[in-house]
């Protein structure tokens, strides 16, 4: 019996030192998920997800959509010249926005965690920031707000594309069904001539007939054409993503400001308490000093 009693204390002991443990990394793992900036987070890979579809999708759309035009609308290369130089810029362009996108968002999550980090330390009266970091979340607001501004240009000029193919895919849509009743087919055309996307003098530069049928069948319209949705709709996540970005950085820039009025408040009234109680010290040393 002496012999297993201290078998089992140490067993006791040990199963208390277990059980501090995972309590220990249990609060530690509480308070590490109490400083994600969860809305920053949601945010970042909402951005992350819109501007990679934009990108990727955009590109592939716009070399599938060269590819139809020199194969079917104009096949003398001086007649799209201008055309491939623009799509050109455009790719370079989508590279530069995937890459800044890229590094801005994660910067945005920076000053996230740099916000709830100040709140945090604003909860535990040990309030730390600074006029810096007060003028760089400010900075990101009105950046974000450009942004905004330039994203959602960006977001109503895909819609261009998406308009242009879907016309095409709803006319060939109508030579193909029963219904429509069509006696000349061959009288039914499309000329991208007149959008300004080539030039008048390209050949053949307009469709109609089997021919528009046989390219709605093609692989780059079809691939080009839901790219394009794609992109429009990654395009109108980004905008989101950077609206909702816009309404985080307003409520901390206004959190933090109010938290530094609060606590410049409470350091005065601090300071002038600490004044009347060394005043009403000072008195009842002469009152004292005067009854001696």
């Amino acid at each position: 019996m002496d012999g297993t009693k201290p078998a089992m204390e140490s067993n006791a002991e040990e199963t208390q030192d277990e059980g501090q443990e995972s309590k220990g990394c249990f609060e530690c793992c509480i308070k590490c998920l109490g400083g994600v900036p969860y809305a920053s987070l949601v945010a970042t890979i909402l951005c992350f997800s819109g501007v990679a579809l934009f990108c990727g999708c955009g590109h592939v759309a716009l070399t599938g959509t060269l590819t139809m035009l020199e194969n079917h609308f104009s096949r003398v290369t001086s007649d799209h010249a201008t055309l491939t130089t623009v799509i050109q810029i455009f790719q370079y362009i989508i590279y530069g926005i995937a890459s800044f996108f890229f590094i801005y968002a994660i910067l945005l999550l920076a000053e996230g965690f740099y916000t709830t980090r100040a709140i945090k330390k604003e909860l535990q009266s040990d309030f730390k920031t600074t006029i810096c970091g007060r003028c760089i979340t400010a900075f990101f607001m009105f950046l974000t707000y450009i942004l905004a501004l330039a994203f959602l240009t960006i977001f109503c000029f895909t819609a261009i594309p998406v308009f242009l193919f879907f016309n095409m895919w709803s006319t060939c849509a109508a030579m193909r069904s029963p219904d429509a009743n069509i006696t000349s087919p061959d009288s039914i055309c499309v000329d991208v001539r007149q959008y300004g996307i080539i030039s008048w003098n390209a050949t053949p530069g307009k469709a109609c007939g089997a021919t528009l049928g046989d390219i709605c069948t093609t692989s780059e319209f079809y691939l080009s054409y839901h790219l394009y949705i794609v992109a429009f709709a990654g395009a109108g996540a980004t905008v989101i993503a950077l609206i909702h970005y816009l309404m985080i950085l307003a409520a901390n820039w206004a959190y933090l400001k109010s938290a530094v009025s609060t606590h410049e408040y409470q350091d005065i009234k601090t300071k002038d308490d600490q004044d009347l109680e060394a005043e009403a010290r000072s008195k009842e040393g002469q009152n004292s000093s005067s009854y001696s």
